[in-house]
């Protein structure tokens, strides 16, 4: 069966985010560049072994942290699914994940749980709470590093992405801005499964949603130009964020990216620019510029991420999944896919996903 570009870039942009994930497990976390640099070399290229006695140690090249396992778990249960089903993904992390961890940081398969999913283990393990009321505060990318999948199987419709993306994100992080932020992650990769590229355009194709009534973000003022803003005067649907600034701000770091005018030399510097931590306010524009500088050249824009130190994993696989969805599984380097624990398994598992985002 010929496969579509559609499939390609799908399938693309779940196995870049598998690859970005897995290239950052060994040097993951350092924040010192000098001890990054003295631990991997001057540039890391490949996949490596953590080091002992720092995070994921014990897991070998190519391997997976909690990050990319739960990442594959959503795409387990859209692909058997065939569409989200937030009751199956809440019973395989009832049934498959919580009875591995203990809600303590450096304990259960990939070496280390992440603070939103300690907290939601305790809440709903150790003190028995339904879904629904288990988030906790924690404000890092943990939910988009998983709804990307949901991304990717919605692109076609970007209402229901928006709904079933925030829905997701809301079983383990309650905090709005954290909300919008990954919703909005989560429809750029959208637009990019459609073939939109990831440029200073990205937030008028989203804002032109906004206005249409297909997304449930408010565009400030209405589009017949009354200057009636759609504040908290005006009733809106369930969930509906308060800003757009979210879908707006991604627009202007790709457009500073590609401005000759503003460069970040070299370009994995842009985790010092943007900042080396874990939340979402440092992470998704360091991303943003990364996938726009480099949307043609996957390899460059993953191992950039990677040699900036902080949270590297996050930021590769975050970018991984924008420059996948633009560059197609075919604009992979091979050494990546080839070395990425379970490859075969786990390809045929993203072309399940991508067969199905194109038939919605």
């Amino acid at each position: 069966m010929a496969r579509t570009q559609w499939q390609e870039r799908a399938a693309g942009a779940l196995m870049g985010a598998l690859v970005g994930e897995a290239l950052a497990v060994g040097p993951h976390w350092y924040y010192d560049l000098d001890a990054l640099r003295a631990a991997f070399g001057p540039w890391i290229s490949d996949y490596a072994a953590p080091k002992p006695g720092h995070y994921h140690h014990g897991l070998k090249a190519g391997e997976s942290s909690q990050a990319g396992l739960l990442l594959e778990l959503t795409m387990r249960s859209l692909a058997d699914c065939g569409r989200y089903d937030e009751a199956d993904f809440c019973q395989r992390l009832d049934r498959d994940f919580f009875p591995l961890i203990d809600g303590t940081p450096n304990h259960g398969p990939g070496g280390y749980t992440s603070q939103s999913m300690r907290e939601t283990w305790r809440l709903r393990v150790g003190l028995g709470k339904p879904w629904g009321q288990v988030a906790g505060w924690a404000d890092t990318t943990e939910a988009a590093e998983r709804v990307l999948a949901i991304a990717v199987r919605n692109a076609r419709d970007p209402l229901a992405l928006a709904r079933d993306a925030s829905s997701n994100t809301a079983l383990t992080q309650q905090d709005a801005s954290v909300a919008a932020m990954t919703t909005a992650y989560a429809l750029a990769l959208g637009q990019l499964v459609q073939g939109a590229r990831f440029d200073s355009q990205i937030s008028e194709r989203l804002m032109a949603l906004v206005r249409d009534g297909k997304l449930p973000f408010h565009s400030v003022t209405r589009p017949d130009g009354d200057g009636v803003p759609d504040g908290p005067e005006r009733p809106r649907q369930a969930g509906q964020f308060p800003s757009p600034d979210a879908l707006i701000g991604m627009g202007y770091i790709a457009g500073a990216a590609l401005d000759a005018g503003v460069r970040i030399e070299p370009a994995w510097k842009v985790s010092q620019v943007y900042g080396m931590p874990c939340a979402v306010y440092h992470q998704f524009p360091a991303v943003y510029h990364l996938a726009a500088r480099f949307a043609d050249d996957f390899e460059s824009a993953v191992l950039h991420a990677v040699n900036g130190g902080g949270q590297n994993q996050a930021r590769a696989m975050l970018t991984g999944a924008l420059v996948g969805a633009m560059v197609g599984v075919q604009g992979i380097p091979e050494r990546f896919i080839s070395g990425l624990d379970r490859h075969e398994e786990r390809l045929q598992l993203a072309r399940r996903i991508a067969a199905q985002s194109e038939a919605a």
